[in-house]
């Protein structure tokens, strides 16, 4: 393609292709501080083009191709780019990989020791990860988390942390020093704005943690804390699982250690200042 960015997050290397300078020049200087690939060879490439020659210059609009694809998938205008971007390595990953079991999670690390945030889509889990990191804690990731079947070890992926609508000020009051891309509005998602982790989430990129505590956080009630038995435990994270079925017994023992291990529970919160005490709260008790 005409404009080519690769780079690592964490053990996986990318090579994103592009129809489109700016797309491109909008990764190259968000992920400016991360690898190359591992000996040059990315794992995954995405490519992102213009379904018809006139579309490069006409309304311009991105289609996300790339190893794997999703048929009949609607395109991105331009201007929305690197939106497309991720979600195309965010689409390899779910559709791919192989080696790690993918959780759709976000983990933070202390210690040595790994804390997981799983639920649906508005529990906050990608905001509190990026809030924990602004105090201390080491952001591992905030789409996927990686447990490698043979250690049982979480290996981080710190992507860009998307922040989607009120998400957005939170975090450009929390960290009014931090790294944000370009403000995104109205996309599939509602508005975007990605943020870059800091420089210690980059240097450990390559540090695995043991799972230490899984939390479901629920945003938007009053607080409350409840523990949660390893059946439903077990049926959440395959469900949060875009390749537990995919692994096949390495995915089912995998998850069975996990949840085995690990203690549980389920967190209601109104704020994300109530969010954040319980998680130190519950980390001190049961981590």
């Amino acid at each position: 393609m005409r404009h080519v960015a690769t780079l690592r997050i964490g053990p996986v290397g990318f090579r994103i292709g592009s129809d489109w300078r700016t797309p491109v020049d909008q990764l190259r200087t968000l992920y400016r501080d991360y690898p190359q690939p591992e000996d040059g060879i990315a794992d995954f490439n995405v490519r992102l083009f213009a379904a018809r020659p006139w579309r490069r210059v006409v309304r311009p609009s991105v289609m996300i191709g790339g190893d794997f694809t999703i048929p009949d998938a609607a395109p991105l205008p331009l201007a929305q780019g690197v939106l497309a971007a991720e979600m195309g390595m965010n689409l390899q990953m779910a559709l791919a990989q192989r080696r790690y079991l993918l959780l759709h999670a976000s983990a933070a690390e202390r210690d040595g020791r790994a804390l997981l945030m799983t639920g649906e889509s508005g529990a906050g889990k990608s905001t509190l990860a990026a809030l924990l990191m602004t105090r201390g804690w080491r952001l591992m990731g905030d789409e996927f988390a990686l447990l490698d079947p043979a250690t049982g070890l979480v290996h981080a992926f710190p992507r860009l942390v998307s922040l989607k609508n009120a998400a957005i000020g939170v975090m450009e009051r929390a960290a009014p020093g931090g790294r944000f891309g370009p403000f995104l509005a109205a996309t599939p998602k509602g508005d975007i704005r990605h943020l870059v982790p800091n420089a210690a989430a980059i240097a450990a990129m390559d540090v695995p943690a043991r799972p230490a505590l899984l939390l479901f956080p629920t945003y938007g009630q009053a607080q409350a804390v409840r523990p949660v038995e390893p059946a439903e435990t077990f049926v959440r994270l395959t469900q949060a699982s875009t390749n537990y079925v995919a692994m096949g017994e390495r995915g089912f023992d995998a998850l069975t250690g996990l949840v085995r291990r690990l203690p549980v529970r389920a967190i209601d919160y109104p704020d994300t200042e109530t969010a954040l005490a319980l998680v130190e709260t519950l980390w001190s008790e049961l981590a």
